[in-house]
Order: structure tokens, then sequence, then C-alpha cells
């Protein structure tokens, strides 16, 4: 990246480079098929059977296969996984363009995990503390994306939606949802690294994930195709993390409402 150039000290201009070679694979990869799709129904070229069923799938309103492979996961429909991926490259067009956001959108990674190592680095080199020792501490915060600054250490994210209960401001901890309400949206969370870390007691343990589907499988990278992160989410005393657990509360960077 021109406008930022790689630093040691700076992780996340890898992990911005490697996000923008993601997104413009897909694009190339949508151009082209397009493209020939075009082509095809002008009876330019021979209709295949990767093309029909791509025309296919656009009809029904879902994402081509031939995109999906390329694609990060989503169980959205072609319209709304469209809007999605424009707004997916808006946030890293706006990245490259102003520099470090004060708080980052967590959904709109193609590849979250790489962001959160990088996090990491940034913390280790700042310090010169091995990586190995380090872990995120949790701190959910009061202000919106617009109105929070950059944190001394570690990132501010957004973004994610709760399932199975919902965030209660005035306690600044979990509780009930409220009847009929399936999702509610979470705050500002700041991940803060901390070394040797121990958890705190009076928390939840909530996994991410990227979708709704609650399962992924492992990558060639060791990490899940679909779990971003366990989430320590304060709770009051009324309720024991066991309360929380057999409702099934998780949080996700999709949702489709």
């Amino acid at each position: 990246v021109h406008g930022d150039p790689t630093r040691y000290e700076q992780s996340f201009n890898t992990v911005l480079v490697q996000e923008a070679v993601r997104f413009n694979r897909l694009l190339a990869a949508m151009h082209t098929s397009l493209a020939e799709l075009e082509r095809a129904l002008k009876g330019e070229v021979v209709m295949s059977s990767e093309l029909d069923q791509m025309g296919t799938s656009m009809f029904n309103n879902q994402v081509p296969t031939l995109w999906a492979a390329k694609a990060y996961p989503s169980l959205r429909p072609l319209s709304s996984w469209t809007d999605d991926l424009v707004r997916r490259c808006e946030f890293i067009q706006n990245w490259y363009e102003n520099d470090l956001p004060e708080a980052f959108w967590i959904a709109g990674f193609y590849f979250p995990q790489a962001f959160l190592t990088g996090t990491l680095q940034n913390y280790a080199r700042k310090y010169q503390i091995s990586i190995d020792t380090i872990s995120f501490g949790f701190e959910v915060m009061k202000e919106s994306p617009a109105e929070i600054g950059r944190p001394p250490d570690g990132v501010h994210i957004y973004g994610l939606f709760l399932e199975g209960a919902r965030w209660g401001p005035t306690a600044h901890s979990l509780v009930d949802s409220r009847p009929k309400e399936l999702f509610t949206d979470f705050p500002v969370v700041w991940l803060r690294p901390e070394v040797n870390r121990k958890r705190p007691t009076g928390v939840y343990m909530s996994p991410v994930y990227k979708t709704l589907t609650r399962a992924g499988t492992l990558s060639t990278t060791g990490h899940s195709t679909n779990f971003v992160i366990a989430l320590d989410i304060p709770i009051d005393e009324s309720h024991t993390e066991d309360y929380w657990i057999k409702r099934g509360v998780a949080c996700f960077c999709e949702v489709i409402l």
C-alpha cells in the first residue's frame, strides 16, 4: 500500500493488503464470470454447465457457487449479499484512503482472525514481549463507534449481534431478551491485549461466529472457517454462567433480519 507502507511496528498494514487481495480476487472472479455469462446469453460462446448454474442461482436470488467458493462465509441471499459486499469494500477502501479507523467493523473483514493476530502482534512488538504470553482482555464500551477514540493499546470493534440475550446498558451486563426479540446489536468492545491474563469472574464466555451456522471446519491456517473468538461479557450476580449457556447466548458477525 503506497500511502501506508509496511512497517515492523504496524502489522495492520499487512492485514489491510491481505484483505484487499482477497476482495480483489473475488471481484475479479465476479467480473469475469458475469462477462462470460452475458456473452453466453448472446450466443457468442457456449453456455457451460458452470455458467448455466450461475444464471439459475442469480434468478433464484442465490449466491452462485463460483462466487461463494472465493468469498467469505455468508448465509445471505444474493441481493443482501451484494449490498454487504459493497459495504465491506467501502470499509477496506476508507481504511486505505484515510488511515486506521478509530473503531473497526469486525464483520467487514474477510478473515478477521488475521486482524486479531495483528492486534496482538502490534502489542508484542511495541513492548518487546513474547506474543505467546499475550491474550485479549475485553471491555464493553458505552460510546458509539462514531463517538469513540482510538485506544492506547488494542482496538475497538463493533458490528456484532447478540442472540439469546441482550446487553443492558444500565446494568452494564447481560440481561434477558425482550419478547419476540431474536437478535440485538452489541456495543463497541475494546479488545485490550494483556500479558499472562487470568480469566476474571462474573463473566460469560460468549463464542463469536461469522454466521448463524455455529459450526465450521479447520482451514489450512489452523483457524475455524466460522468461529472467530471467545468474548468475555459481564454478567450480574443474579445469574450464573450456566444460565446463559443453557440459553445458547452467542455473538455473530452476520445475521439475516
